[in-house]
């Protein structure tokens, strides 16, 4: 039987944003993003934001400038639930998949046992528009016999790209692109090959031995190799789990009102909190991350005796942590961040005395994320905690 390309690299087109638009329709189509506030930065942009100029990492207000009529989501803090289920959803077909990140894996269809190239990009197709069914997010594949060429392939063509590259084809699908396109090359080291006469992959295929070592030094066959599409990496399925969970708030004007700081700070808990329960997981450790206008930062942290899913046994920490970090309490901060870490999944150990009230709020914590699950995609949220009312 003649070799079948079994190598899957999935990349989700514009992730964050596909999310923001999954969960509310009404964006779809439209210059979106997700960043910051005016001194922020854009982590996703839609591609009719990228075709105006946008892309990630720019400067929120930059990003205003040149997309003028931008819509800027914040985020919902979601996005570890759908990359659960993204690939939850690719672990149906075969028990090969590697998570490389929130939105980028590897998955080997050798276990499925496909006879005919035809049965295989039918089974990549299926999983392509299932995962768009499913979730309403939109993902480029690239099938090939190795990742290295599967992953060079997804990224060529987005959104929604499929391209197929066939066993004996590698070298000659990976010469005509940018030298820029391969892993490890970044802009400095493409501009410095460019300056060689190095512009696409071909340049270094054409080279002599020599040559090649006075360029890339010990690594020049590790080069070559690259450059020919090679590449016998397997797909490994162990994938390390979140050692944190942060977010953080950059804003458009410095501030100095310690309540309004310490009421953000509570609402990013409550975000972190709604995507550690949706991964199932705990944390113990809180730590609290202040900027000043100069970009002098501090922070300080603390840890829990037990880890927990809940809100409540870190707001008592709020204030005090701030106070701590924020030493010059008169100068007014540009950034304030919350990060959750101490990551735990196992059984959860609870106070004797204490287990009845924490069933409770395990109860009404999974209705609350219920609820505004459910009325995420019309705006505001249906509950919000005490915390976040602003005083008149």
């Amino acid at each position: 039987m003649p070799p079948l390309p079994t190598i899957v690299h999935l990349d989700a087109d514009a992730f964050f944003v596909s999310v923001e638009q999954a969960l509310d329709p009404t964006l779809k189509g439209k210059k979106v993003a997700v960043g910051g506030r005016e001194r922020g930065i854009i982590s996703s942009a839609s591609y009719e934001a990228r075709a105006c100029g946008v892309y990630t990492p720019m400067p929120t207000a930059r990003a205003l400038n040149v997309c003028p009529d931008l819509i800027l989501v914040r985020g919902c803090g979601r996005y570890g639930e759908f990359s659960r289920r993204l690939f939850d959803l690719c672990e149906e077909l075969t028990p090969l998949v590697e998570r490389r990140s929130i939105d980028e894996g590897y998955i080997d269809l050798t276990p499925c046992g496909f006879k005919t190239r035809e049965a295989v990009v039918a089974a990549v197709r299926g999983l392509q528009k299932k995962i768009t069914d499913t979730i309403d997010v939109p993902v480029s594949f690239g099938l090939a016999t190795n990742k290295l060429v599967s992953a060079l392939a997804s990224k060529l063509y987005k959104p929604r790209g499929f391209i197929v590259v066939d066993p004996g084809d590698e070298a000659a699908f990976v010469a005509p692109l940018a030298i820029g396109k391969l892993p490890g090359i970044g802009p400095k080291t493409e501009k410095a090959l460019k300056e060689q006469g190095i512009a696409r992959v071909s340049d270094v295929l054409a080279l002599p031995e020599g040559r090649l070592q006075a360029i890339f030094g010990d690594g020049w066959r590790d080069m070559l190799a690259t450059c020919r599409g090679e590449d016998d990496s397997p797909v490994v399925t162990e994938f390390e789990d979140a050692k944190s969970y942060s977010q953080q708030e950059t804003f458009a004007r410095d501030i100095g009102d310690f309540a309004e700081i310490e009421r953000v700070a509570k609402g990013m808990i409550d975000a972190l909190m709604r995507e550690i329960r949706a991964d199932g997981k705990r944390v113990r450790t809180i730590t609290v991350k202040v900027r000043h206008p100069n970009f002098e930062q501090a922070s300080a942290g603390h840890s829990l005796p037990q880890s927990t899913n809940l809100e409540q046994p870190f707001y008592p920490w709020v204030a005090p942590l701030l106070k701590q970090a924020w030493q010059k309490r008169r100068a007014p901060l540009r950034l304030v961040s919350v990060k959750l870490s101490g990551v735990d999944n196992g059984p959860e150990q609870m106070d004797l005395f204490g287990a009845q009230t924490d069933e409770k709020r395990q109860r009404l914590a999974g209705v609350v994320d219920a609820l505004n699950a459910a009325t995420r995609r019309h705006g505001t949220p249906a509950v919000i905690h005490g915390s976040q009312l602003k005083k008149p």
